[in-house]
Order: C-alpha cells, then structure tokens, then sequence
C-alpha cells in the first residue's frame, strides 16, 4: 500500500484548492456577465424581457444547484452530447450565480431614487443613456458590499461539483482520505483551504461596505 506522507497530502490538497478557485472565478466572471443582462432585462420596460428575466431567476434560485448540476451533467448526456465535468460544473454554476447576482444587482438599481430616473428624462436621456450615466454608477456603490459577499458562497458552491466527479478541493480530499485513513486530517486541511479561500473575501465585503457607507 503507498504511503503518504503530509507533504504528499498538502501538495494534492493544493491542487484541488487551484481548480476550485479557477471555477470559482470562472463562474463569478461569467455568471457576472449573464447576470448583469438578466438584471437590464429585469428592469426593461419591456414586458416579455421582465417574465423571461423572472423566470430565469426564479428557476435558478428556486432549485437546488445539485440538481441544476445533474441536469446539466446527465440531461445533456441523455440527448447524445458529452459533457465533460469541468463544463457542466462551469455552466451549472455560471447559471446560478448569474440569477442571484441579477436579482442583487437589481436591488441595488431599484434603490436609486425615482427622482434620478425623472431628473434625467427632464434632461432628454434616453433609459440607456440614464442607467449608463446616473443610476449605475449609484447603484455601484451599493452593489459592490453585496456582490463580494455573495463571492464567498461560489466558493462554497464549488465543493458541490464534486458529486459529478470534478476533482477540485473536496473531491481532492475525498480521494485522499478513502487511500490514507486519515479522515479527520485531511478532511481539516481542506476546511482550512476554504477558510483560506473565504474569510479574505469576507473581510472585503465588511470593510466595503463601511468605505462606501453603503448601510447609511
């Protein structure tokens, strides 16, 4: 039987620690970019672009992100394409993400006073040219706090992956603890990467918030 030793552990753990912060930023980019055209189309004057944005909201945060991960991973599969695990765990976690940074972001825009909103139609700005030049610019003030926070639960997200086989710092620590018989060592080494992986950006969040004064 191989042995290891804890710096055999650590180096494997620190694997698995790179692959869940790469899908953690790559959720957070690219849920970001499709969250914030759910959040436009939340707040369109358009009818159907505000169902269809409710929707999209709605479906992905009123779901467990387990099973928006089997469908992805197995559903996909059933209709004759293959889906590696890095990439349903990628797209499951871009579409959860984008439906509850939408709807944060939406807040934010939505607190703006509708005075903002009247001030500029009195200057002749189109909505475009108002969201673009008064209220985001506001409203990211507000959203800055809320979204760095909402960082911390992607990172915890990511160990979920781990149930289709994407091998980041849970899984990592699954196999190890299955071939060393060291549960409770490994399984602490890898509470401890998450805790490397979210207090910082805990931290960011509290002390935003208080620069920007976004709880005045």
């Amino acid at each position: 039987m191989m042995e290891f030793t804890f710096w055999d552990i650590a180096r494997n753990l620190l694997t698995g620690l790179q692959w869940t912060l790469v899908l953690s930023l790559v959720a957070f980019v690219c849920g970001g970019v499709v969250g914030l055209l759910v959040m436009l189309a939340r707040v369109s004057p358009i009818g159907w672009l505000r169902i269809l944005a409710r929707g999209h909201i709605e479906l992905f945060q009123g779901t467990p992100l387990l099973m928006q991960l089997f469908i992805v991973f197995f559903g996909v599969a059933l209709m004759g394409v293959e889906v590696s695990a890095w990439l349903a765990a990628a797209a499951a976690l871009t579409l959860f993400t984008s439906a509850f940074l939408a709807e944060i972001w939406r807040g934010c825009v939505e607190s703006v006073s509708r005075g903002q909103w009247e001030a500029s139609e009195c200057l002749a700005m189109t909505r475009m040219e108002t969201l673009r030049y008064v209220v985001l610019p506001q409203a990211l003030r507000v959203a800055v706090a809320p979204t760095v926070g909402f960082s911390v639960q992607v990172v915890k997200g990511t160990a979920v992956t781990s149930i289709i086989g994407f091998t980041e710092l849970t899984k990592t620590g699954s196999m190890l603890a299955n071939a060393t018989f060291e549960p409770f060592m490994v399984y602490g080494l890898v509470a401890l990467g998450y805790f490397a992986l979210c207090y910082p950006l805990s931290l960011a969040a509290y002390h935003l918030e208080r620069r920007l004064n976004a709880t005045a």
